[in-house]
């Protein structure tokens, strides 16, 4: 048998069936598991074959399986109770998330109930009462609309583009052996004293909005002496509609003097097998999509394009 395959990679895979069979060959579409002693390929809906090399008639790579819409609103979900904010509210299949105006992901609106039930933003009420919602809390409306799920009202600026990167977990390499890295419920001043969102100094609100979650588990990460953190990242599980248990990886620091030596990688992957120990099946990280060395470190840890999302905001 001669493939070109590599191990991960999508396939389409036909084979020969036994004698009795109504057909001789039959195909199969699916992740390419193992090449030795037999070839083994793991269809999307977790489905297993295994065939011996001298049964196999072809074995080709095939592009990425696109992804479907319900899979974008269902990772949306998940990852919306793994940042929910401190308040959330349902307005016409539209979720409204605040937290005090920390993140932008905490304080805008997603439309993420069933499709035939989303508010038309161009008529009726919807936006009227996401307005004034948000407007009782002294907040502007902010929305956020993933590939397909919605579109923003004509006139509306649309900007800051994120890139949702997501993997198997399954198919990814995680460390062994005792953790390097510490875990705890809640961030400790040491973790927050590495943290700066976008830079900037933490508002006095953030310790309540990243300890945050619907329905799951929150979990932050430090590597470090007991002093002084190197680095540190957030993690949350929670389980999407569709019933995958999801880890959702974010704010990710490294110490300016310690930067490009791995640790990055490390907590990252640390933190993942956190979360595959309570269970998680899938990871996502959500990252602005200019930021092309967060972009490289998650490819390198085995994480590929989802889909994205975009914020609009109202015209001045």
């Amino acid at each position: 048998m001669k493939a070109d395959a590599v191990l991960g990679s999508r396939v389409v895979l036909r084979y020969k069936l036994p004698p009795g069979y109504p057909r001789p060959l039959t195909d199969m579409i699916g992740e390419l598991v193992s090449l030795s002693p037999a070839v083994v390929v793991r269809s999307p809906d977790g489905r297993v074959v295994q065939v011996a090399p001298d049964q196999v008639v072809a074995l080709k790579t095939v592009g990425p399986r696109p992804v479907l819409t319900r899979e974008i609103r269902s990772l949306e979900f998940a990852a919306a109770d793994g940042w929910p904010g401190t308040e959330q509210t349902w307005v016409n299949g539209w979720l409204a998330r605040y937290g005090d105006g920390f993140t932008r992901r905490a304080n805008a609106a997603t439309a993420l109930g069933p499709a035939d039930r989303i508010g038309d933003l161009h008529s009726g009420d919807t936006l009227d009462r996401l307005r004034a919602w948000y407007a009782e809390r002294g907040q502007p409306l902010t929305l956020l609309l993933p590939d397909r799920l919605a579109t923003p009202p004509a006139g509306w600026e649309v900007s800051d583009e994120v890139q949702v990167m997501a993997a198997d977990i399954a198919n990814l390499t995680l460390p062994d052996g005792e953790s390097m890295v510490r875990v705890d419920d809640a961030p400790d001043e040491r973790w927050l004293s590495l943290y700066h969102y976008h830079g900037d100094a933490l508002p006095a609100s953030a310790a309540e909005v990243l300890g945050a979650v619907r329905e799951g588990r929150v979990g932050f990460g430090s590597l470090g002496g007991p002093a002084e953190a190197l680095a540190v990242t957030r993690a949350a599980v929670t389980e999407a509609p569709d019933g995958r248990h999801w880890v959702g990886l974010s704010a990710v620091e490294v110490a300016a003097d310690h930067r490009r030596r791995g640790l990055g990688m490390l907590i990252c992957a640390e933190m993942i097998r956190w979360g595959r120990d309570l269970g998680a099946t899938h990871t996502y990280v959500q990252v602005v999509a200019d930021n092309a060395p967060a972009l490289a470190l998650y490819e390198s840890l085995g994480m590929v394009e989802h889909h994205r999302y975009r914020y609009a905001t109202a015209p001045a």
